[in-house]
């Protein structure tokens, strides 16, 4: 059984941007239940906080005993914890969040671009503030959906009007994400984007099984001209920098984070995938983490009013 909870939240701010003077309303099984005016109603398992640097996010609690945390800001995954406590999730000791720099860590989108390009680094998705458009449970597993519409800062770079509607769903151990992204202009428009997901790991043991045969893109030793190639190898090992793209990749990739746990990466519509570990670039925590990345390299075009989704899903297994 499903409730939902219709709500918008200003960027920083908690006041309602309603302007109907009727009170929000939350349907639960069946019953409308009536909140005061300007008071936020959240559905069961979702609720806002103020998060690091005085930054508002999203917590998500599954009675099953996993959570997830999720920054307004660049609509940032930084957190999922699964049942036994462990967060499958890694955010870099060098992140900031100050509302100015994207948030370095957890699943930070790469959209409209991939990166480097015209506009700045991975786009301008990640480093923009995000608003809450609606919130759900279904059997006790809470779900959000965030939005992000373009604005003079987004014009800017990349003129044209968009919304991006991504959804957050918590389970007992999975995180389910669906990005949908339409044209909203009187133009064709055409982009590329990234889940740039930075998983807990111990960089020695980690291992990704699932990419043998596809055409790789390598950027080491040079990012401006990567060299193309084939994946040879049953599991793709990090003995040191790291950063390729795998072009054609499968529907799922299996992780060993090294620590003990196999992790899933299941996906809908990313047809490419990346994997990065900086190694000495990043001394201070390289050894910690590792990216792999669901994504849609090859430029995705757009016509008027038509639209774009994928989805992704996080398991451990």
């Amino acid at each position: 059984m499903a409730a939902s909870c219709a709500s918008t939240l200003s960027s920083l701010s908690f006041v309602s941007s309603s302007s109907s003077n009727s009170p929000p309303r939350f349907r639960r099984f069946g019953v409308v239940a009536m909140a005061s005016v300007g008071q936020k109603v959240y559905a069961p398992g979702v609720a806002v906080s103020e998060g690091n640097g005085g930054l508002p996010k999203i917590n998500l609690k599954s009675p099953h005993g996993s959570e997830a945390e999720i920054y307004l800001f660049g609509a940032c995954v930084t957190s999922f914890k699964v049942p036994n406590g462990k967060d499958l999730l890694f955010v870099r000791p060098d992140a900031v969040f100050n509302g100015q720099k994207p948030i370095s860590g957890g699943i930070p989108h790469c959209f409209p671009q991939f990166g480097p390009g015209p506009m700045q680094q991975h786009g301008f998705a990640r480093n923009v503030n995000w608003s809450i458009t609606d919130s759900e449970v279904t059997d006790g597993d809470p779900a959000v959906t965030l939005e992000l519409k373009d604005d003079s800062y987004s014009r800017s770079m990349w003129d044209f009007s968009f919304q991006a509607l991504y959804k957050v769903s918590l389970h007992s151990t999975s995180l389910y994400t669906t990005l949908k992204i339409t044209n909203t202009d009187d133009k064709p428009f055409s982009f590329n984007s990234a889940l740039h997901t930075y998983f807990n790991a111990s960089i020695t043991g980690v291992s990704v099984k699932g990419l043998k045969g596809c055409k790789t893109l390598n950027k080491d030793p040079d990012p401006k001209n990567p060299l193309e190639g084939k994946e040879e190898r049953e599991e793709v090992t990090f003995p040191g920098f790291v950063d390729c793209i795998y072009l054609g990749a499968p529907s799922e990739l299996i992780l060993d984070n090294g620590l003990g746990d196999k992790i899933a990466i299941s996906n809908s519509n990313w047809s490419d995938a990346v994997l990065w570990n900086p190694h000495l670039q990043m001394e201070a925590c390289y050894k910690d983490f590792v990216c792999v990345e669901n994504a849609k390299i090859e430029t995705v075009q757009l016509e008027p009013k038509q639209s774009w989704v994928a989805e992704q899903k996080i398991e451990l297994v």
